[in-house]
């Protein structure tokens, strides 16, 4: 037995420590990542300073600024785009064989596959530190203890994004449909959330929009994160993120097919 959980654990290790050589080496996933949400912070917060009269954060139950509002989105976003990217390294990793031989493991198909997710998600984790970091300087100082309660909410979340683009890479078949695939779904997924306005904001909008923000699974995990960093629990954000983690993750698990790409690439002259 004990031979069996040091199998478990030396094949997770070995692929967070996959997964954190491929983010240290890629530089440029690292600083997209970062840049994207402060672009945000700086450049589109500067047009919306009013204050916000929001009552989803308590205690901050009368007013707070924009940026601190946006700031869970923006975290959100660091997530959703780091699963996509997750994806993309699937897709790759499939055509060029090396998943199906990470696949050849004795052990279980989907403990290699949700260690993948797992790993993937820790690496999010070190994104959004930093970015939190970097808020710091702009005087987006959440209470410390937020800092610690965010933690397990942002990793369900990455999660369950990093579930969702292991869904979308067993659907591509090519490297090349990538692109098309992340646009159709990465750009709903963020516009109708709860990132960057609030959900009543969108209601006094338009009423369809909000309801389909309201379904938005993003928007529950923007929800679950934004609630944490403030140190308050979010059950209904948090259920719906348990949910649609569990049907994510038992679809990448069945539908995965390592094989799938390479007999199109082989045919190629």
């Amino acid at each position: 037995m004990n031979t069996s959980l040091a199998s478990y654990g030396y094949c997770f290790a070995g692929i967070l420590q996959r997964e954190l050589l491929r983010f240290v080496l890629q530089k440029s996933r690292f600083l997209s990542a970062l840049v994207r949400p402060l672009l945000w912070l700086a450049v589109f917060a500067a047009g919306f300073r009013a204050v916000l009269g929001v009552a989803i954060i308590p205690p901050y139950e009368t007013y707070i600024t924009y940026e601190v509002y946006i700031t869970p989105g923006l975290i959100g976003i660091i997530l959703l785009f780091n699963g996509m990217q997750g994806s993309l390294s699937m897709v790759y990793d499939r055509e060029m064989g090396s998943m199906k031989v990470l696949l050849l493991s004795p052990l279980p198909r989907a403990f290699v596959l949700i260690s993948k997710l797992l790993a993937l998600a820790l690496i999010s984790l070190l994104q959004v530190a930093a970015f939190l970091a970097i808020a710091w300087c702009f005087e987006i100082r959440p209470p410390l203890s937020g800092y610690l309660t965010v933690i397990p909410a942002a990793l369900l979340a990455a999660y369950m994004l990093a579930a969702l683009g292991l869904v979308l890479s067993s659907l591509i078949r090519q490297l090349e449909n990538f692109a098309g695939v992340m646009n159709f779904v990465v750009f709903p997924l963020f516009f109708l959330s709860s990132a960057l306005y609030p959900l009543w904001k969108l209601r006094e909008s338009s009423e369809w929009l909000y309801h389909v923000s309201h379904f938005n699974p993003f928007t529950h995990a923007v929800e679950l994160v934004r609630f944490a960093l403030y140190g308050q629990l979010n059950g209904q954000a948090l259920t719906v993120c348990l949910a649609v983690t569990t049907v994510l993750t038992l679809a990448a698990v069945k539908g995965f097919n390592p094989s799938r790409g390479l007999a199109p690439r082989a045919a190629r002259p």
